[in-house]
């Protein structure tokens, strides 16, 4: 089934579906969860029944992350370190998924970082930026790659994404027809984000035709975004669905607790996505949430499917 831009996908409450295709032995992993989005997304797959491996960078937060939830009765969570931005902590964590779990059945790609505040667009810290939100999924995803069940559900990946990252936000006509070929390649995509850093190194990004706003965040997302697309297209009738996600302007540590809902709302709609019924699934697809009259989970509970990643 195809859908179009403006094509709205209603999203059931797995715990109602009456063709839920998960049990206790599916393994879901979640990065950056030790707070916020991420936090919320693990807390609400255990409550359904999934096995969850909740990541973080940090060792003492990750185990504070797990404590609380085990607190709440919710003892089908296991912690690892793991920080995205770092190759050998990826390689590390990999090694130790492969060695304790069977398979991998759903992915979210959450951890991402920002330094600036809300109104400012500052560029210092781009090489993290892009390192942490796109290079670091990048590296983990292809990594685990190999370890995704393929024998009978279909396996997800959910890229945790922004509208700011959006081809309608890049100025430069040039990027957009790259970005938007139906040839689009991982080197391609590399490119792109090597032109944007050298273009910050020269302070030359201004004026080259970039997201306006939190350009640096913004570039990561539009990376993402694009090699979602790509993976997509790879693993097109094999048995793998990668997406992507924009939550909406979420209350968390990023937005400095501002937004038009809460981190638990916004994971809700995460988890409805991840996991989808069999025949709902999409791939290659760009989710938009709360960008509507209502971002209310109780009183909208459907979703803009976009094509143009």
């Amino acid at each position: 089934m195809r859908f179009k831009e403006t094509d709205q996908l209603p999203i059931i409450s797995p715990s109602l579906s009456p063709t839920r295709w998960w049990s206790e032995e599916t393994v879901a992993i979640v990065t950056g969860a030790n707070k916020g989005i991420g936090f919320a997304l693990v807390k609400r797959m255990a409550e359904l029944g999934l096995k969850v491996i909740l990541t973080a960078r940090d060792i003492e937060r990750g185990c504070k992350a797990v404590e609380a939830l085990r607190a709440q009765g919710l003892h089908n969570i296991t912690f690892f370190c793991l920080d995205v931005s770092d190759p050998c902590s990826i390689k590390t964590f990999v090694s130790w998924f492969s060695e304790n779990f069977v398979a991998l059945d759903i992915l979210v790609n959450n951890a991402a970082v920002s330094f600036n505040e809300i109104n400012e667009n500052s560029v210092e810290h781009a090489d993290t930026v892009i390192r942490t939100n796109f290079k670091g999924p990048k590296l983990l995803t292809e990594a685990l790659l190999p370890m995704f069940r393929t024998s009978s559900a279909i396996s997800r990946i959910l890229n945790v994404s922004s509208r700011l990252g959006s081809l309608n936000k890049v100025g430069n006509p040039s990027i957009r027809e790259v970005l938007r070929s139906e040839k689009l390649s991982e080197d391609d995509i590399e490119g792109v984000v090597g032109l944007f850093l050298e273009q910050v190194k020269t302070g030359t990004w201004k004026t080259r035709g970039w997201p306006e706003l939190w350009t640096d965040y913004a570039v990561s997302k539009l990376a993402l975004n694009a090699y979602t697309r790509v993976l997509a297209k790879r693993y097109e009738g094999r048995g793998l669905s990668v997406n992507s996600f924009c939550p909406g302007f979420t209350q968390t540590s990023m937005t400095r607790c501002k937004g038009d809902h809460t981190a638990d709302e916004a994971a809700i709609v995460a988890a409805r996505l991840a996991l989808l019924p069999q025949e709902k699934i999409q791939s290659g697809k760009f989710f938009l949430w709360g960008s509507g009259s209502s971002t209310s989970i109780s009183s909208n509970n459907n979703v803009v499917v976009s094509s143009k990643l």
